[in-house]
């Protein structure tokens, strides 16, 4: 089943049936069994139509998040190691990222807050003072407040790596700054656990022609989502439950860095598409 946030209410999506549930979200969401509590929750609610349906999620979408905050794993895919070992090598960071890679522990970073935090068909910020920018697709775990998976999203980790690269310790300048996040365009809530042989793939358009073009399979992550959350919830706590950013393994080439007006779409099986139009934020006047 899917969960829609909107502007209009909280809409259920079960095979081929819309409900209205006027629930709030992050009570509604942070449950020990998501899947049926949802359920449940569908024979109680208001029945809307597909013309409805269609309606509040085209026009009166939100991101797919309350209260909770965001979080990112970095490094979790080869693909991503051997980058972020080419972008820093300069600055003598690239062994850093091949030992965390290796390393029993993972690197786990504060993303954003939910205010920050793009929906589908929102724009999503690159930095001025970045010089190479690009999207990294993420499948997104929903974790509630007791750190067991209940849900699914897709996620885009933006990130300056001119940044980054110059130094790891700028780290969260690269990668927590205004619409540096998006979620969408719900969450997806499976009976059982996602299947590791899902597909994620991003495209990404400039002036209505394709300039990149990457797919992977989750099951070419080096770590396990109950591993991920068992260490973001070590000592820390998230009363309304948490999103986890679970790592790219699609990466541009180098020579590639995004521009505004690009669109940024990343689709994930079963879950959905998230689509994004870059740009710079406007300074206040």
């Amino acid at each position: 089943m899917h969960l829609y946030k909107t502007s209009k209410g909280n809409i259920l999506a079960v095979e081929g049936a819309y409900y209205l549930v006027d629930k709030e979200w992050d009570m509604m969401v942070n449950q020990s069994n998501l899947f049926q509590h949802l359920n449940d929750l569908s024979k109680e609610s208001e029945s809307i139509t597909e013309e409805q349906f269609i309606d509040y999620t085209q026009n009166h979408l939100l991101a797919p998040i309350g209260k909770q905050e965001v979080w990112a794993a970095g490094v979790t895919y080869l693909r991503s190691r051997n980058a972020r070992m080419e972008e820093s090598k300069d600055a003598g960071g690239g062994d850093f990222y091949e030992r965390v890679y290796d390393a029993e522990r993972p690197e786990l970073f504060f993303k954003s807050l939910a205010h920050r935090v793009a929906a589908h068909k929102q724009e999503v910020y690159i930095r001025k003072d970045s010089t190479w920018n690009v999207p990294e697709p993420e499948l997104t775990l929903y974790i509630n407040s007791k750190g067991n998976v209940q849900a699914y999203t897709v996620g885009n980790d933006m990130s300056s790596r001119s940044i980054e690269g110059e130094n790891p310790l700028y780290l969260p300048q690269a990668k927590t700054y205004e619409r540096s996040a998006a979620l969408g365009p719900c969450l997806y809530v499976p009976e059982s656990p996602l299947s590791t042989d899902t597909n994620i793939t991003l495209i990404i358009s400039r002036n209505n022609e394709q300039a990149f073009k990457g797919t992977i399979q989750v099951n070419k992550i080096k770590r396990g989502f109950k591993e991920l959350a068992d260490f973001l919830f070590k000592e820390i706590s998230f009363d309304a439950g948490c999103f986890l950013m679970t790592g790219t393994g699609i990466v541009p080439p180098d020579h590639f860095t995004l521009e505004p007006g690009d669109e940024v779409s990343i689709a994930i099986d079963g879950i959905g598409e998230l689509i994004n139009t870059v740009a710079y934020k406007q300074d206040k006047v």
